[in-house]
């Protein structure tokens, strides 16, 4: 859907689901051949567990403290940096509603799509899982909810949130969300897109009257939660007003199992980019024109069904895997663990392989559609305004090629998954009391790894070695 918006401007769209978001069309032929990239790739992730099994540093006490470091208590100017991106982001926030509402509706002269997903849905989780939250500084949904408190300092949320409730509503509306993304004709339309926005943030700006601020960015502000996910992967983090730094990753280690809705989230994170990739292959094109033709018009229902049978796929598949490392790290006369306490902790290594996919899979998307925000900057809302002398700023569409798109997604892909493996292995090490067992329980693990490395790569290569 995203490619679509950015293809069409260059006259690269002849009909819907052409265009690519990888290479848009382009082709890039392997000087190898495929096998020989996936053989490789696995056995990179085959020898970093070798590595890591044979790597005796300490014993298993090493692994059960804190990562993060103090970096700086105080940053100075830190209210005034904060106060000045809260505004920034809060009036781009409503240039967006109204270049949707009363600008033009050409997807490409408008620069509410181009904002709402290239610069917001894909940088922002680069920006979340790179660097740190910075979604919880600048929500623009938040810092009108914060000017409502300051208004009406006696206001008081007259419910308390469900226990029982957790973020279920959070992993319900992201799969709404990613349905709206790959699925919903409007979401290339501006009007529309403000609109969305408009509803979602009036239910959540009720949400926090009925629950308090802090409670429903919790459990319910889907992008809160999200963003806050992908954040635990990155190496800067904020407590209590002090900033402290970590490796990469380690934000993901858990002392308490997740809850059942934070690990229905994660696999819906993970297989929704998986299946975005999937829209873009061969094998995708087969399965619709073979349904087309028995039921034409039924694409959206295909869509709509392979959305919910996907993540369905992964989570049953993680749950067995979860379920023979509760088996195969279980001792001598020790019972296994608890399926939902082994799915619970080991959920979270699987963040740094979506991450890895959404940023090999979103790269040249990114790139075309930041290349558009100049000549829109311009003129945000398509009525023939040149503001800043930018309008007929010349587009170049190759400036991430297939083959950089390839090689970059090589390594991202790689490098998601020896990060996953890592932290599974840290994982069980603070989960099972003796090395041994921790090691025995990761054969599963570094299958299902393996398994998915192929998977992804496989995915990644189709529309760039088939153009």
């Amino acid at each position: 859907m995203m490619a679509r918006a950015a293809a069409a401007a260059a006259g690269l769209l002849a009909a819907p689901g052409i265009a690519h978001a990888h290479g848009f069309g382009q082709r890039y032929d392997l000087p190898l051949p495929l096998w020989l990239y996936l053989t490789g790739a696995a056995l990179t992730v085959a020898l970093s567990f070798a590595f890591l099994a044979l790597w005796r540093r300490g014993d298993t006490a090493t692994y059960q403290g804190d990562y993060a470091h103090l970096l700086v208590r105080r940053i100075p100017g830190a209210d005034v940096i904060a106060f000045a991106l809260r505004l920034l982001v809060l009036a781009l926030y409503f240039l967006v509603i109204v270049a949707g509402l009363v600008g033009v509706q050409n997807p490409v002269k408008n620069i509410a799509p181009a904002m709402v997903w290239a610069i917001w849905w894909v940088g922002m989780a680069y920006v979340s899982a790179l660097l740190g939250d910075l979604w919880a500084l600048v929500n623009p949904l938040d810092s009108v909810a914060r000017a409502g408190q300051q208004l009406f300092p006696r206001w008081r949320a007259p419910l308390s949130w469900p226990r029982w409730l957790d973020r279920w509503p959070a992993a319900i509306l992201f799969f709404g969300f990613i349905w709206m993304e790959l699925n919903w004709e409007g979401s290339e339309q501006p009007a529309s897109l403000a609109w969305s926005m408009l509803l979602y943030s009036a239910c959540t700006w009720a949400g926090m009257a009925l629950f308090g601020r802090a409670a429903w960015l919790r459990h319910a502000e889907v992008f809160s939660v999200v963003f806050g996910l992908l954040a635990r992967f990155a190496p800067i983090t904020m407590r209590n007003g002090a900033c402290y730094v970590r490796p990469y990753a380690a934000g993901l280690l858990t002392v308490e199992p997740v809850r059942p809705a934070c690990l229905v989230l994660v696999i819906l994170m993970l297989a929704s980019v998986s299946f975005d990739g999937m829209l873009e292959t061969q094998t995708w094109y087969d399965i619709v024109d073979a349904v087309l033709a028995v039921a034409p018009g039924a694409l959206a229902w295909i869509t709509t069904a392979a959305l919910l049978l996907m993540p369905a796929l992964f989570l049953l598949v993680f749950l067995l895997f979860c379920a023979l490392i509760a088996r195969c790290g279980a001792s001598d006369g020790q019972p296994a663990l608890p399926l939902p306490r082994v799915a619970g902790h080991f959920v979270l290594t699987l963040v740094p392989i979506a991450i890895a996919y959404h940023f090999a899979h979103y790269l040249s998307f990114l790139a075309m559609a930041g290349q558009y925000l100049i000549p829109l900057a311009s003129d945000p809302l398509g009525l023939g305004w040149d503001l800043f002398g930018t309008k007929l700023y010349f587009i170049r569409l190759g400036i991430v090629d297939a083959k950089v798109v390839w090689y970059v997604s090589l390594f991202a892909i790689v490098a998601g998954h020896v990060a996953a493996v890592w932290l599974a292995h840290v994982c069980a090490l603070r989960l099972y009391a003796s090395r041994r067992a921790a090691l025995r329980s990761q054969y599963p693990m570094l299958a299902l790894m393996i398994a998915y490395t192929l998977l992804s790569l496989w995915i990644i290569a189709q529309p760039i070695v088939g153009g």
